[in-house]
């Protein structure tokens, strides 16, 4: 365990972003955290370094990301259709199956030393949870947990439930990778093309189809800004921007 507790989360908004690229910076500030903590190990306490966090946000453009347990079946569309929606697909290294994002989703990527925290990878999903849940709150909406099912959904145990944020993460060495994808804006039009999250009997919704209309940039910036919020309270942190 980490004898220096750091709480403070670095914030950023990386706007809209190639995949690939924001998948590679969160890879980049994962790899430098665990280096302090190895460092750290040949200190005494007294000398340890403390670890940062980080809190990233960040539109995709269209793009079908596979989890290492997930199964290529659940990506219906071929090669000529990815090309075709103007989609791309990549596999990742995060638990769970396929998912979308795309414009009009809000994808949260927090990298942090959970020894900073807790060492939990059930409550760090929880809490992921939790953000969100209390997020959608303050649209009306009653976010819920589905037993052995991660992320976010409404109308849990009736035949019309429905999952408007999904969830998937990788830990090392207690640092966080990957995150959560709300769905906001989004087309849920590509969500045809998938078995979303390997789940073939539900559905998957978004603020715009549950509010029965387009939220606007100003919306979208609030909305960012109450996740910020949320955060902060659910993982007793301090943001600050970079």
């Amino acid at each position: 365990m980490n004898t220096i507790q750091n709480k403070v989360v670095e914030f950023e908004d990386l706007g809209t972003r190639e995949y690939q690229s924001a998948w590679d910076y969160q890879e980049s500030l994962m790899k430098n955290i665990i280096d302090l903590k190895i460092k750290n190990r040949d200190l005494p306490a007294e000398q340890h370094n403390e670890t940062p966090n980080h809190f990233l946000l960040v539109e995709h453009p269209h793009v079908y990301t596979l989890g290492k347990s997930g199964h290529e079946e659940n990506m219906l569309a071929g090669i000529d259709k990815l090309k075709e929606i103007d989609a791309t697909f990549v596999k990742v290294n995060r638990g769970g199956d396929i998912t979308y994002h795309g414009y009009g989703q809000i994808v949260g990527y927090p990298i942090l030393d959970l020894e900073n925290f807790f060492t939990d990878i059930h409550k760090y999903m929880r809490n992921l949870e939790e953000v969100i849940i209390r997020t959608i709150a303050e649209y009306g909406l009653k976010g819920e947990r589905s037993p052995g099912e991660t992320g976010v959904w409404l109308d849990v145990g009736k035949p019309y439930a429905r999952k408007i944020c999904a969830m998937g993460v990788k830990a090392s060495r207690w640092v966080t990778l990957h995150g959560f994808a709300l769905n906001v804006n989004t087309d849920m039009r590509y969500f045809e093309y998938i078995i979303p999250c390997g789940i073939k009997d539900k559905q998957v919704t978004s603020l715009k189809r549950e509010l029965e209309r387009e939220l606007t940039p100003e919306e979208m910036e609030d909305i960012k800004a109450k996740i910020r919020k949320h955060f902060t309270e659910v993982f007793e942190a301090e943001l600050i921007a970079k």
